[in-house]
């Protein structure tokens, strides 16, 4: 695993250990959760922009921007949910390495 070394503001680091004392983890896992999050979300965003741009180019004229909206909304929740189960793939597969790491140290 890599290390990523970063600055942020005071008040931010503040936030940031009062959380991970709160929920009993160390800063780095509050990080790199938060940077997982907000991956996540930037390419669903992307996914959706895509999508978009696809029923412009297919449809054209003949759809109104509120009928592609509505058929990308329509699409959203299958995409989200094919998604989280990619990530849950990728969660399985890291605490298995993590898993695998700790009995070859142990």
């Amino acid at each position: 695993m890599s290390a990523l070394s970063l600055r942020i503001p005071e008040e931010l680091e503040i936030r940031l250990d009062t959380e991970a004392r709160r929920a009993g983890v160390p800063r780095s896992e509050i990080a790199r959760t938060a940077l997982e999050d907000f991956l996540a979300r930037r390419e669903r965003e992307r996914f959706l922009a895509a999508f978009v741009a696809e029923a412009r180019a297919t449809y054209g004229d003949a759809v109104t921007r509120d009928e592609m909206l509505a058929l990308a909304d329509e699409a959203l929740p299958h995409d989200n949910a094919a998604l989280e189960i990619a990530e849950a793939g990728q969660a399985r597969r890291r605490k298995t390495g993590r898993d695998a790491r700790r009995k070859a140290g142990a």
